[in-house]
């Protein structure tokens, strides 16, 4: 019954990885049937070419662009592409004036929009702010039910008086209010909407949904943003961080009106939203009346994050409108040629790891063979699903990463192999030296993934492009690396331990006791020593302890015959 109970332990993690697999094989023939998805991963621009966009300021007459205005528009438009689920995109300068963005296949007209639009930073007054699946509308939670003329329902019969009216909600826009989800991709598309009318957005975390006046202040009226800490009257710090606003001269104006208005209102309408790119920065209440144009936002601020809306406001200051220079399609930097290249060598190092395998493991190295394939049609299916779905692109650095992966897989093998092997030569059994063994293996290959995946973690957050591609195939083969060594590896061996040929120690096994230079001779059998070897040790046991339980004048006796004895042969 135990064996039994043992046999189906280990069958079942191979179910659930069956599980696993066909799940994958699903969601991905889901996406090729409904969704236009492929059974093949997207490649990147390396491989597949794409599209080429050069993009030129439109400045007025004696206008420049500053080197960090160009460095800023350049990371705004590379946090929009990465938005739109476009990967392994290359964003540079070109010239003292120009950016040029190269995106991999044929860009949709919404991410054409989306690099095409100005980096425009506005200022709108809060309607209503709440959760972002919140069906509330209004200031606190009440709902909002402003006069309409009958004829024109979706506009106010009474003017709004200003930003803050809230008249500006027509049932229309509370519709388009409880109907939007941030981070949506749906969402994406509509964050946007003329200055002199409400938009309905989120901030640039997804986590609050607002309702914002028409635009009251734009970027233009900034003259200055710093970030520092907050003082005292007496100068002291605080060690708190905010972010430091200059207006010129028409923004003073404007902003001191503004405030003087929020500064009497009560709940969300108290605040002034910052609006980069359709997405609210920050929604600072008003706290008083500013008649000098030197706002200061305050608010559990870093000193990164202060720096960082710091630098969105300063370069946000000057919305550079951009005007497409040119678009043509470019072919693949590397191509076909170079791809197959790729998969040569990754062909070649998967056939050299075999071929050890099979030397130095024997049948057992079979194991390693097909350890190999699972993990390889789980990757192919995950990098396919991923293409799919968050558009993922596979370039040729990716493709190393997938080359590098074959050796992290099979170092696990032979890790938990020779663990086995250890077990084997301390004279235990086929089945507990595989239990023991993955015991003290599995610490030393999570210990291995770790490393390797923290490794990959940190270079995808740090760099950019095909080496971010790299870490991404690197970490996800080391995540996979973990689920094939456990769901299949390790349940497969515990399998092959019960079987006469591997638990007998058949010199093909890879478990031969020769070749181990240990006594095992197959389930827990030792040789026996021979008839002679255990009489010769009995007597000298037997003479040892009886001349350890001798007396004193026992011992003087035997001594004194020894003696005679010997005078009598001289």
């Amino acid at each position: 019954m135990a064996k039994q109970s043992s046999t189906r332990s280990a069958w079942r993690p191979l179910i659930w990885l069956l599980v696993l697999i066909i799940a994958l094989i699903g969601a991905n023939g889901a996406g090729v049937l409904w969704n236009g998805a492929s059974w093949t991963p997207k490649l990147a621009l390396d491989l597949e070419g794409g599209t080429q966009i050069v993009l030129t300021p439109t400045l007025q007459s004696g206008e420049t662009v500053s080197p960090e205005q160009l460095t800023q528009a350049v990371s705004i438009i590379r946090q929009r592409i990465d938005a739109a689920g476009v990967s392994e995109s290359e964003i540079n300068t070109q010239g003292s004036n120009n950016i040029v963005v190269s995106i991999p296949g044929q860009p949709d007209d919404q991410t054409l929009a989306r690099i095409q639009a100005s980096a425009k930073l506005d200022f709108r007054p809060v309607l209503v702010a709440g959760a972002p699946s919140s069906a509330q509308i209004g200031p606190d939670g009440a709902t909002i039910t402003p006069s309409y003329d009958p004829s024109l329902p979706n506009t106010p019969s009474i003017a709004p008086s200003n930003g803050s009216d809230l008249n500006w909600i027509t049932p229309e826009l509370q519709s388009r209010y409880l109907a939007f989800t941030c981070g949506s991709d749906a969402a994406a598309g509509v964050n946007a909407a003329p200055a002199d009318e409400p938009l309905v957005t989120c901030d640039d975390t997804n986590t609050v949904k607002f309702i914002l006046g028409p635009v009251e202040l734009d970027g233009s009226d900034i003259s200055d943003s710093t970030a520092g800490l907050i003082t005292t009257q007496t100068g002291s710090s605080t060690g708190q961080w905010a972010v430091n606003l200059v207006f010129n001269g028409a923004g003073t104006a404007k902003f001191a009106d503004i405030t003087a208005r929020l500064n009497g209102l009560q709940g969300s309408l108290n605040q002034f939203a910052i609006v980069l790119d359709g997405n609210v920065i920050s929604a600072p209440a008003t706290k008083a009346v500013i008649t000098d144009g030197k706002p200061q936002i305050s608010g559990g601020f870093t000193q990164e994050s202060a720096k960082t809306l710091a630098d969105q406001l300063k370069y946000g200051a000057l919305p550079i409108g951009f005007e497409v220079q040119s678009s043509d399609s470019i072919s693949a930097t590397l191509g076909s040629t170079q791809l197959q290249s790729g998969l040569l060598a990754g062909l070649i190092g998967l056939i050299l790891v075999v071929v050890y395998s099979l030397i130095q493991y024997r049948t057992l190295g079979l194991v390693t063979v097909f350890s190999l394939a699972v993990a390889a049609v789980i990757t192919y299916f995950l990098v396919t699903l991923l293409s799919w779905r968050e558009g993922y692109r596979l370039s040729l650095a990716g493709v190393a990463g997938l080359i590098v992966a074959i050796g992290i897989t099979a170092d696990s093998f032979i890790v938990y192999f020779e663990r086995i092997r250890d077990e084997l030569r301390d004279g235990r059994g086929l089945e507990s030296a595989v239990e023991n063994g993955w015991r003290r293996a599995v610490r030393t290959i999570v210990a291995s993934d770790a490393v390797n995946f923290l490794a990959a973690g940190v270079l995808f957050i740090l760099a950019v492009g095909n080496v971010r591609g790299f870490a991404l195939t690197l970490g996800l083969t080391t995540i996979v690396d973990l689920f094939v060594v456990s769901l299949f590896t390790h349940p497969v061996l515990r399998l092959l331990s019960r079987s006469n040929f591997f638990a007998s120690g058949h010199r093909l096994s890879g478990l031969d006791p020769v070749a181990l230079g240990a006594v095992y001779r197959g389930r827990a059998q030792f040789a026996a020593p021979s008839a002679a070897r255990v009489s010769a040790g009995k007597a000298a046991k037997s003479a040892k302890e009886a001349a350890r339980r001798q007396t004193i004048a026992e011992r003087k006796a035997a001594s004194s015959d020894t003696d005679v004895a010997t005078k009598g042969d001289d």
